[in-house]
């Protein structure tokens, strides 16, 4: 190992260590599901609003977004339109109901115990289908953020990439089973800073150092129809955008309203007060970091000529962000330590969404499967310990799915997204703003949902092509419609909620 590997390696096992020690120090309070789930509900603005935005992330914002415009031109910056205006919307609106309805809720630990108690669900219905959808969609999630760890160490170390994989999960593994919950947000408290300032830093002082003009070392790359086309968002290579190729990008934003490892953060905020601080602190921070990581993709697009990544021989695309700092910090400055500090800002927001998807999928498990199915009797301790070893094999699960190194993180992502978007997001909005809305037509919201993203991702119907595949159209838009079209259909084709139902709906619709 050459000695500019060797610091950056000793900066990664400085931050590395920093998150085991914070998972160590938080398993001390740790001591009942609420602790281990919700921290108690004790999270302040910073915290929730730096965790919620970096477990939502991922390691998609610093190698899938940049690597998708790094290769395909700025026409991929919808998505991250997208996504800020899905941001935007679920905190100024779903955040603050969401938090008031899960406590008046017989105090809601988790998104699956919500629907329960908000409809009365005395047969767990509802349980059963939400836990068993949060199982399958996060388990791809998960492996997505393996998979971008498997890269990172992969084109940073010249590991192997199965290697790669073992260091990373077993580092995640660490801090989410000693700490859970208070120890997930403390670290991605730390983790969305990191992301934040590295984001920003690269391409400013990549692109103040880059030698030739932006527009000429684009076209010399050999992009499509040139840096003109590379530039236009309305230009995909050198043929314009179609309305469903912007709509499939934009819809990206509708997945937020349905995203358990979000919406968790939301409910643990100490106060009403405490979230409306949040709400500012959030909405920047998405902004400057998408708005930066668009910026990385196309000054990489020059700064990293003449090589060429995604050709043969070359890293992926999504390598980008990693290729820009090392050419820049060990290249150039001579300063690979601090390279090594921002390269492990990919490393944190890989880490700040996997830990908040093992602990999502450890409580549909544990809380909304075992408690509730299996032991109804089970003492804290017990349940406690269920989560744990859920813990441990999901992310086995995610292992072996994420085994495979040609794995796109992008369409891992994407579908994972897109599932628990359909599957969630149109049965939360029509929990906190529809008074009509029954158990059956919950129960049909999530299915169908979920359903369509697997009909329209996973099977082939058109000629060997799935659905998705044949009309370039974005299976989340089709299954969240989808799923409040039979929420509204079925609820007012059976019978109205219970009085004891719309009375704490219009309770929790009063507070102030």
């Amino acid at each position: 190992m050459s000695s500019t590997n060797t610091i950056v390696l000793l900066a990664f096992a400085v931050y590395l260590l920093l998150m085991i020690v914070i998972g160590a120090f938080y398993m001390r309070s740790t001591n009942s599901t609420e602790d281990y789930f919700l921290g108690g509900r004790g999270l302040n603005a910073w915290v929730a609003a730096l965790s919620a935005q970096a477990s939502d992330m991922s390691g998609w914002l610093l190698m899938g977004l940049p690597g998708a415009i790094y290769a395909m031109g700025t026409g991929q910056v919808w998505i991250a339109v997208g996504l800020f205006i899905g941001t935007v919307l679920n905190w100024l609106f779903v955040s603050v109901p969401l938090r008031r309805y899960t406590i008046a809720a017989n105090n809601s630990l988790t998104l699956p115990e919500f629907f329960e108690n908000r409809y009365r669900d005395r047969k767990k219905i509802l349980l059963l289908v939400s836990s068993i959808m949060i199982v399958i969609f996060f388990l791809v999630y998960t492996a997505s953020a393996l998979a971008a760890g498997g890269k990172l160490f992969n084109t940073v170390f010249g590991l192997d990439y199965h290697v790669a994989l073992v260091v990373g999960s077993t580092v995640i593994l660490c801090y989410t089973l000693m700490g859970g919950f208070k120890a997930v947000c403390t670290t991605d408290l730390i983790q969305g800073m990191l992301m934040l300032i590295g984001l920003l830093a690269v391409p400013i002082v990549a692109f103040s150092m880059m030698e030739g003009n932006l527009s000429e070392l684009i076209t010399q790359s050999g992009t499509p129809g040139g840096a003109s086309s590379f530039l236009n968002p309305f230009m995909n290579g050198e043929r314009p955008y179609t309305f469903v190729e912007i709509f499939s990008q934009l819809a990206w934003g509708f997945g937020y309203c349905g995203m358990p490892h979000i919406l968790v953060r939301f409910m643990a905020v100490r106060s009403d007060q405490e979230l409306k601080k949040s709400k500012t602190i959030a909405i920047i921070w998405v902004f400057l970091s998408l708005g930066a990581a668009c910026f990385i993709g196309v000054i990489g697009r020059a700064y990293l000529m003449p090589i060429i990544l995604g050709t043969e021989g070359q890293a992926s695309s999504e390598s980008v962000f990693i290729e820009l700092i090392t050419k820049l910090f060990s290249d150039h400055l001579g300063i690979p330590f601090v390279g090594g500090i921002f390269l492990c800002g990919i490393l944190a927001a890989i880490m700040s969404t996997a830990d908040s998807q093992l602990l999502v999928t450890a409580s549909a498990v544990s809380e909304d499967l075992y408690h509730s199915f299996i032991n109804k009797k089970a003492e804290q301790n017990k349940v406690l310990q269920i989560s744990r070893i859920t813990v441990v094999a999901v992310a086995l699960l995610a292992f072996i799915i994420a085994w495979n190194p040609e794995s796109s993180v992008m369409n891992l992502v994407s579908n994972a997204w897109a599932g628990l978007g359909a599957s969630f997001g149109p049965i939360v909005l029509m929990s906190l703003f529809w008074r009509r809305t029954n158990l059956p037509g919950a129960v049909a919201g999530i299915v169908a949902g979920g359903g369509a993203v697997i009909l329209w991702d996973y099977i082939p119907l058109v000629g060997g092509k799935t659905l998705g595949s044949a009309t370039g159209l974005y299976s989340l838009a089709v299954g969240f419609f989808f799923s409040i079209l039979m929420i509204v259909i079925v609820s007012l084709a059976t019978p109205a909620p219970a009085a004891e139902i719309t009375e704490e709906f219009d309770r929790v619709k009063a507070m102030k």
